[in-house]
């Protein structure tokens, strides 16, 4: 049996601002610090004893990791387990895109394979981030990446979970995620939500 946890960065000007930013290399707002912290102080976060800790190259993957522990942690950067790039459409809204015709060309028809201008589709982030996951399972690793990821992921891991079916409801909140066990032959066989209430 192994564990890996999952968690989301913290809050950012793009989260508020509804922007689409993947892969724009943004930090946390103060807001999204001090969330971090409260569910530091709380004791939602594992202790990283034994365990494999794992971010993304982007600054609030690191930050997040820094405010889970109040201190920095040796631990692993993988740029394979990044956010969905929106390419031309990065730190931009829907507002700003609506009118756009290669935005109205993306995200008509089948969006999770409609590949971004300069950018990618949901199916290349899933890819990566699973190829990625090879080098983890079976090891007991803390990961700190992207809400993007981890909804692909768990819909991957617990397609037939009644509790949710499609991506957008496995999204965790912000620096919140989830506990998931994995058997001897690398099978997901159980999750716990971690979140302050």
């Amino acid at each position: 049996m192994s564990t890996i946890y999952l968690f989301r960065h913290g809050i950012t000007e793009g989260n508020k601002k509804r922007l689409y930013y993947g892969s724009s290399d943004i930090p946390l707002i103060e807001e999204g610090i001090e969330a971090v912290r409260e569910r530091r102080k709380a004791g939602i976060y594992p202790d990283t004893e034994g365990y494999k800790v794992v971010t993304t190259d982007l600054c609030r993957t690191e930050q997040t990791l820094f405010e889970m522990y109040g201190s920095e942690k040796e631990h692993i950067v993988d740029p394979r387990m990044r956010e969905f790039s929106f390419g031309d459409f990065e730190m931009l809204s829907y507002e700003q895109l609506k009118d756009r015709e290669d935005y109205q060309a993306w995200i008509t028809g089948d969006n999770w394979r409609n590949v971004c201008p300069n950018g990618e589709s949901g199916e290349i982030m899933l890819n990566r981030s699973l190829e990625a996951m090879k080098d983890y399972l079976g090891s007991d690793c803390i990961i700190v990446c992207h809400g993007g990821v981890i909804a692909g992921l768990m819909l991957t891991w617990f397609p037939g979970d009644e509790t949710a079916e499609h991506f957008y409801a496995w999204q965790p909140k912000p620096c919140e995620g989830y506990k998931i066990t994995f058997d001897d032959d690398l099978k997901p066989v159980s999750y716990e939500k971690i979140t302050l209430c």
